[in-house]
């Protein structure tokens, strides 16, 4: 059997679709022993060769020589062996080109079908993997369709939209058909046809990507965010750190007149955003963490990674932050929790006499929170 054009489509495939072709010369020859033997003998024991460079399909079936014959499918007598090669010895294989009528037909429906089925799996094998290197990127998109509580947008890429389903919004925000949107690739899965791409706006990772963007410094690596908190919509903390003494992290994150940082607030429609320098010391990682609240003094058990905040009375709510968010978020950022006391609730703690000491173990272990409690 010998089909020059069959070959040349799998070149032009090849060659315009980027697969190479024994991709599917692996598969075919699989489906093409199998319709074989469907169609000419289940019990035969056969395979079929494609072989690219002379152009050819060849079937071939083989018996194992034996000395007496209980399965002529499968078996050869060694008399009759040796009548095609006189080497032939018991348990040898002969193999024997075959050449059946009307196979042709059935081999150019049978490749017809693998080759489609070939070309949608690489199809969407390449797609899955474009669509992988973007997990937990920052891409921009266009929102094409709106369906109930679900966005999807067009990511630019081959037949493949993403859904920002309603948690993973912005609460409040409002989108429209055509408009361009920041998202931040969350999770890729397969799907049946294509891959499902899901999309986030409310996650942390995607206000890091935004700072990515907007700083120099942290997209070289030279300031680090070592951990980001944020409730979408309402308030973002954000610890940073570098190893350079002489830059200042705060300002390359604000930048010059809040240039940098105004970009992102402006993105997320207002969030509020604190930028806090990173502390290998507890107390003053903690106290950093519950800005803009000025805190008067600290104390901190490492037993059990609680701490005891004091704060002016008037700078208790801010402290606290509305239903609890600000000193909520800077316990997630720090990884303590939290107590915030006002002065007034601490009659026993004499402040002034303790106003230059350090803010940490400022109290006696823990007759201290029993006094306060």
């Amino acid at each position: 059997m010998i089909n020059k054009d069959f070959f040349q489509a799998l070149n032009d495939l090849e060659e315009q679709k980027g697969i190479n072709k024994e991709y599917f010369i692996e598969a075919l020859e699989a489906a093409l022993t199998s319709a074989y033997k469907k169609n000419f003998g289940e019990a035969k024991s056969a395979f079929v060769k494609l072989n690219p460079e002379k152009n050819t399909i060849k079937i071939y079936s083989y018996k194992t020589v034996v000395s007496e014959v209980l399965d002529s499918d499968k078996e050869i007598s060694l008399a009759e062996a040796k009548t095609i090669k006189k080497s032939f010895k018991i348990g040898d294989l002969v193999q024997q080109e075959e050449t059946p009528k009307n196979f042709g037909r059935i081999a150019a429906q049978t490749a017809k079908q693998v080759v489609m089925q070939r070309l949608r799996e690489a199809e969407r094998g390449k797609i899955m993997d474009e669509v992988n290197t973007k997990q937990d990127e920052l891409v921009t998109g266009i929102i094409r369709r709106i369906e109930g509580d679900n966005v999807y947008v067009d990511l630019g890429m081959t037949q493949v939209e993403g859904v920002l389903g309603l948690k993973d919004q912005i609460p409040g925000e409002k989108y429209k058909i055509n408009d361009r949107i920041k998202v931040v690739v969350k999770t890729v899965k397969e799907g049946y046809n294509m891959p499902y791409v899901q999309l986030s706006r409310s996650s942390a990772g995607f206000v890091k990507k935004l700072f990515e963007l907007e700083v120099p410094e942290i997209a070289s690596g030279e300031i680090v965010i070592k951990n980001i908190v944020r409730e979408a919509g309402y308030r973002t903390k954000m610890s940073v750190y570098s190893s350079n003494k002489m830059l200042d992290v705060i300002g390359a994150c604000v930048g010059n007149k809040g240039m940098r940082v105004n970009e992102i607030v402006n993105e997320l429609g207002g969030e509020k955003i604190d930028i806090i320098p990173y502390s290998e010391d507890a107390g003053e990682y903690i106290v950093s963490a519950l800005s803009p609240a000025t805190v008067l003094y600290i104390h901190t058990n490492m037993e059990d990674r609680t701490s005891l905040a004091v704060v002016p009375d008037d700078k208790l709510s801010l402290a606290i932050g509305k239903s609890g968010q600000n000193v909520r978020l800077a316990a997630r950022l720090t990884g303590w929790k939290i107590d915030v006391k006002a002065k007034s609730a601490v009659p026993s703690l004499n402040l002034e006499e303790h106003a230059q000491e350090s803010y940490e173990n400022l109290f006696d272990g823990e007759d201290a929170f029993d006094d306060i409690n």
